[in-house]
């Protein structure tokens, strides 16, 4: 039997298992609540309604809530600080905010009941991968206005787990936390943890000889290839847990088992897909934009928010017996592609052309630069020591076989450059893969 066998099922996740027609009523019922208590207190929304002779009472099924305007990112700077808020200061319990890029951060805020729910959230996702109360839970999130740490905390603490607050950074400490208190789930971005990986070895810390069985990966797109890598450096299991600050933060949805999916807390978080261009609803199975509704935030409801994270719902029942649909792996994001030479290119795409080759090291940087008005893609790559101490020409041959690879992937030409180990550097949070160096005002 492996550690990973025979897990048990919570009495948290019942939700998970409802018949499908019976979770249909309980989301009708609540997005009714929301879209009231939207409309009735916040003047944004209120207003976007009367815009579409729209009134909380114009919803008769799930079906209008296709009538309803789209939320977006700017909607929280545009009203930062407290704008959105749908309810009076003295009932907001906790503020978070993400970092944005005009310098000030995009506020959310949370209600006692919010924070009850939320928790629940993040329980119900991570008991869905097996925790429980007899783990001992290292959440190496950052904690603070960023939603990730805080918000896993209080899931592992629901569901009664020992946790461990490491927060980010400090990574020789992390290592000797993980080592010390016999560490069995982590919770981190999954490139900090591959950074915590080679630290280990570094520190001669067998990661695989540990208790450690299970990690929690979530805040950056990452590849079933980099899943791989992240398992078999580890000999742990590699979820997936998804969120977003605006909707929640950790805690919408997050794979099982199966690892085929992300499961979406339908009855806390509507999904829709839709087409990024026209807004036009897709059915279940296309790949398009992820929209989310809140069906029961109290301080901050969402309508329609535009994730910009491409996905797809999938239609097949999941293996796991949950009724609650998933969503396919979110590996980037509208706002992550770039074009180069008209072909739309996601860094996704070029860390699966990486990783086809056993050679290189999940560890890349791309470059973008444009030169007398042509756009240039540079990919930086580690390569490990024993392919690094080969000959002269046994190293071109892995440059030449991944430089093909990303050429067969994106139809386009780059310049790869490979490195030795730890040439890169390392993030302590969210990777930053893509380096833009053009002026976008050259012709």
């Amino acid at each position: 039997m492996s550690k990973y066998d025979n897990i048990p099922m919570n009495p948290i996740s019942a939700t998970d298992f409802l018949p499908r027609e019976q979770l249909r009523k309980l989301q009708f019922a609540r997005l009714k609540a929301t879209v009231k208590n939207a409309y009735d207190h916040v003047e944004l929304f209120r207003q976007r309604m009367e815009a579409r002779n729209l009134t909380p009472d114009s919803l008769q099924s799930l079906e209008d809530l296709q009538k309803l305007p789209f939320s977006v990112k700017n909607d929280l700077r545009d009203t930062y600080p407290f704008g959105l808020f749908a309810r009076p200061r003295q009932e907001i319990v906790r503020l978070h905010a993400s970092s944005g890029t005009t310098g000030k951060p995009i506020v959310v805020a949370y209600t006692r009941n919010d924070l009850n729910a939320w928790s629940e959230a993040a329980a119900r996702c991570l008991a869905s991968v097996g925790v429980t109360s007899a783990d001992i839970a290292q959440v190496s999130y950052g904690y603070g206005l960023f939603t990730g740490g805080l918000g896993l905390h209080g899931g592992f603490e629901r569901l009664g787990a020992m946790v461990v607050p490491a927060s980010g950074g400090n990574t020789e400490r992390q290592i000797m936390l993980m080592k010390d208190f016999g560490v069995t789930c982590i919770a981190c971005t999954p490139s900090y943890f591959l950074h915590l990986t080679e630290q280990a070895d570094k520190l001669g810390v067998d990661l695989r000889k540990l208790p450690l069985r299970l990690g929690i990966f979530g805040a950056e797109p990452w590849t079933p290839e980099m899943c791989r890598c992240i398992e078999e450096r580890a000999n742990i299991r590699a979820y997936d847990i998804y969120g977003l600050s605006e909707i929640v933060g950790p805690g919408v949805g997050c794979s099982c088992p199966e690892q085929v999916g992300l499961h979406i807390l339908e009855d806390l978080f509507y999904p829709e897909i839709i087409d990024p261009d026209t807004g036009e609803v897709l059915p279940d199975g296309s790949e398009g934009e992820l929209v989310l509704t809140t069906l029961s935030k109290e301080a901050m409801p969402m309508i329609r928010y535009r994730t910009r994270d491409i996905t797809s719902i999938i239609t097949e029942p999941c293996g796991c017996g949950r009724t609650i649909r998933r969503i396919s792996k979110i590996e980037h994001r509208s706002d992550d592609m770039f074009i180069i030479r008209g072909v739309n290119v996601f860094p996704s795409q070029i860390e699966a052309a990486i990783l086809s080759s056993e050679a290189a090291l999940p560890i890349y940087q791309i470059e973008l630069t444009r030169s007398h008005g042509l756009d240039n893609v540079t990919v930086n790559i580690e390569l490990n020591a024993a392919t690094m101490s080969d000959t002269v020409a046994g190293i071109e041959a892995v440059r030449s076989r991944i430089s093909h690879a990303i050429e067969k992937t994106l139809g386009i030409r780059v310049q790869l450059n490979v490195l030795p180990e730890n040439t890169i550097p390392r993030s302590e949070g969210k990777a930053k893969r893509v380096i833009d160096k053009r002026n976008l005002s050259e012709i």
